[in-house]
């Protein structure tokens, strides 16, 4: 496909190297011209230095006959003026990033306005995805797809684990049969796994589940979920805010740390029934002499990665049950995750994958087969496998046909994880079969390449 992306800030950048192990024609704009260079020099793309607003700078960059423009600059007018004038002059789709709050409850009328296809929400996504997770020991992560209708349960197993020394076949008859472990990572090697596949103490696992059952199931694992009744926010902030509304209107007992004495004063009066601390002087002793000992979950998500690392260090050094730590570098991520400290939450990281989300669902709609319709997929098992949703036409050659009858020739290291019938989840069994409308998901490692449901088949 040919991508343009505009903006080569932390999420510019860390999109196009997500883009650059793919098959892409990509060119890059910013007003940076030293930056443009670097990326030029680093990576096999094309680069133009100017605005992206400008029709000389975007007419340069070969917008007309784009299939996807991205803008990502720092300034909202800039990426939502970049889109209309870039769909002008030629783009198929657009892709803008909004930040401003006062912004996002107008965003239907700017995407009809501006001619934006999609648009990504960086401060509010965060939020509701710290939301989602909040109470949660560290070794597991829920995450919403497919309209929420399917939750996955990232899950590191640890050692008290009652799947531990299991087979799947065991899991499902003796523990619970409404989930399905659908992929495995051990010792760095990706598991597609069958009924006879036995878990281990270190596993991580990918579990599906309806949103209607995951906390019973969570509760079946000896998952315990902290009631997040007691929650210590450091930093504030449109992600704080959002998650301060939400938290306060539930009647949690909130507790605000932050080192602006002004915003601590608007914090008061928009959220009476919170503690707000202004914090001086060491943060560490502040956290301290607040009442850290006493906090279920701690949020550390000032818009300092180097503050939020030494806040949740120090959160877990003190054994906080649950610490939620927002971090915007992808190398802070991932020593976050070496060192296995609770949630991270990036909005960098969720806005890229929520815009790779959008480029391959454009590019998988391209392709298409008579047995089923490409609807869209998620990766998941840290980007190394592809849940596919598929609805399945009229030519499927085995509607009504058991999944364990012989007639049913699934391709090697590929699952069905889920059926979607009448906008409820079925976790499939032998007996499980298709009918026409069904969404059907399928589970395959990234480079079994599957686009159409036919890819999934030996028929």
């Amino acid at each position: 496909m040919k991508i343009i992306i505009a903006g080569l800030g932390e999420t510019g950048i860390t999109l196009l190297r997500a883009l650059s192990s793919e098959e892409h024609e990509i060119t890059v704009i910013d007003t940076d011209g030293a930056l443009v260079d670097r990326i030029t020099d680093e990576y096999s793309v094309g680069g133009i230095v100017g605005s992206s607003a400008a029709k000389e700078t975007l007419m340069k960059a070969g917008v007309e006959g784009t299939d996807i423009f991205i803008a990502l600059t720092h300034i909202d007018e800039v990426n939502l003026l970049s889109c209309m004038q870039a769909k002008n002059f030629g783009a198929s789709k657009t892709v803008g990033r909004i930040q401003m709050p006062d912004l996002y409850s107008d965003i239907v009328d700017l995407k009809k306005e501006y001619s934006i296809d999609y648009i990504v929400r960086p401060g509010k996504d965060i939020a509701l995805e710290i939301y989602r997770n909040l109470g949660l020991p560290g070794f597991v992560k829920l995450e919403g797809l497919f309209g929420d209708k399917v939750t996955i349960i990232d899950m590191n197993v640890t050692a008290d684990s009652c799947l531990a020394g299991k087979k799947l076949a065991e899991i499902r008859s003796s523990i619970r049969s409404d989930m399905l472990i659908s992929t495995v990572i051990r010792d760095d090697e990706l598991f597609i796994p069958d009924g006879s596949f036995v878990i281990m103490e270190g596993d991580i696992l990918t579990i599906s589940a309806s949103r209607e059952t995951q906390d019973e199931i969570l509760e079946t694992l000896g998952i315990t979920k902290d009631p997040a009744n007691n929650v210590m926010m450091v930093g504030c902030g449109l992600t704080g805010e959002i998650l301060a509304e939400k938290l306060t209107g539930e009647g949690r007992h909130l507790t605000i740390v932050e080192d602006d004495i002004s915003y601590c004063r608007r914090l008061m009066k928009r959220f009476p029934s919170a503690r707000v601390i202004c914090a001086n002087g060491d943060i560490t002793e502040v956290l301290e002499e607040e009442g850290l000992k006493k906090t279920g979950t701690l949020l550390s998500i000032t818009d300092s990665d180097e503050t939020n690392l030494v806040v949740s260090m120090f959160a877990w050094s003190k054994k906080v049950p649950s610490v939620v730590t927002r971090v915007d570098k992808q190398s802070h991520v991932r020593l976050l995750h070496k060192v296995k400290i609770d949630i991270t939450a990036s909005p960098t990281e969720l806005s890229v994958l929520r815009i790779m989300h959008f480029i391959r669902n454009c590019a998988g709609r391209k392709k298409t087969d008579k047995s089923g319709r490409f609807l869209g997929f998620y990766r998941v098992a840290d980007g190394r496998a592809d849940v596919i949703e598929f609805e399945i036409e009229s030519a499927f050659p085995a509607l009504g046909v058991p999944l364990a009858d012989k007639k049913f020739k699934l391709k090697k290291n590929i699952l069905i994880s889920g059926i979607i019938r009448d906008d409820e989840l079925i976790i499939p069994t032998g007996a499980s079969f298709f009918k026409t409308g069904d969404r059907v998901l399928i589970t395959a490692p990234v480079d079994k390449g599957i686009s159409t449901i036919d890819d999934a088949f030996s028929f």
